[in-house]
Order: structure tokens, then sequence, then C-alpha cells
């Protein structure tokens, strides 16, 4: 190891450096995922759209700024000693590589944040279909359907203000608010 930074001279040095400091963070990183761990310590969050944070790009996280400081130092350390460069055609390419690879964790950031669900299924989607009343829905009152296909129950009160039983079936016609308008079911 001493005789590989031995044999490079400054700028080579630095560039090896930050490859070896990004590199160990992404790998530490990356085994502690594998094990369930998470780095929290660096990671902060900047609101840049005014949407949900988690599903945005975070900027300034441990992560983000360790593949930066790798691809750096790699794509530096290549252009200035393999493809002699020099020192700004090589810095600019490092920074530019760093960039494209922060870039790239941001969006893969986004992939997964739009795989996430809140598990909540919109109310509004229940019109047309058909549950059971589950909590009697008084006269003028509201009770509780259950809508099997959506595996989910809501308030709700009839259209015609009629009360309705335990085990009714009804058809959901409108949503009011998150309260269904629901009919009964005629056989």
């Amino acid at each position: 190891m001493i005789a590989f930074f031995s044999d490079l001279n400054g700028v080579e040095t630095f560039y090896a450096v930050c490859a070896g400091i990004g590199s160990f963070f992404v790998l530490v990183r990356m085994i502690l995922q594998f094990f369930g761990g998470e780095i929290d310590a660096f990671d902060t969050d900047l609101d840049l759209d005014h949407t949900n944070v988690d599903v945005g790009f975070k900027i300034l996280s441990l992560h983000t700024i360790s593949a930066f400081f790798m691809m750096f130092g790699l794509i530096g350390l290549a252009l200035y000693r393999q493809s002699e460069t020099g020192f700004v055609p090589s810095l600019i390419g490092g920074a530019l590589a760093g960039s494209i690879a922060v870039w790239i964790i941001g969006k893969l950031f986004k992939i997964a944040g739009s795989l996430e669900s809140s598990g909540t299924l919109a109310t509004s989607k229940a019109v047309g279909r058909s549950g059971t009343v589950y909590i009697n829905i008084s006269e003028d009152g509201t009770g509780r359907v259950t809508i099997p296909s959506m595996s989910r129950d809501c308030e709700a009160r009839t259209k015609d203000g009629k009360a309705l039983e335990n085990g009714t079936p009804v058809r959901i016609l409108e949503v009011h608010a998150n309260v269904l308008i629901v009919e009964k079911i005629k056989f």
C-alpha cells in the first residue's frame, strides 16, 4: 500500500485519497444496508420542491457525498495519470463524473420513492362498487360500510336518508368529504 502511494505525485495522491475515502464510505453503506443498518449522522434533507422530502433528492447525504468523492477521485486519477490530460482537465473531468454519480443516485432515490405507497386507497375510487353495511346506518345519520374489493371500510349514509341494518348489501353512488353516499342493492 505504501509502495502505491510512494509512486504517486501530489495530485495523484489527492485523487487516490478522495477515491479511497469515497469508496470506503460507499462500501460501508452498502454492507450496512445489506444487513439492515443505516447511517443517518450526516443525512440532511433539503425540501427543493415543497413535496415529500423522502421522495425527493437528498443532496447532502453521506451516500451522495461519498459517491461524489469516489467518482471524482477515480476519474480524476485516471485522467491525470493514464490519459495525461493535466491537472485542470482531470479536475473538471473528475468533478463532472462525481456530479453525474450524484445525479444518478438522486434519480435512484426518486425511483425508489415512487415505489412507496401510503397503503390508503382513494375513497373516490369506491364509486360504483358494492359493499356491506357493518355498522348500522341510522335514519338521516351515518354508519360504516365495508368495501371488500378495496379491503377497507368507510363512513357512509344513505342517499334517501333511510336507515340500513348491519349486513345490508349496498352500492356506492357518490363520495362527499370522505363519506360514502350509498343505496340498498335490490335483488
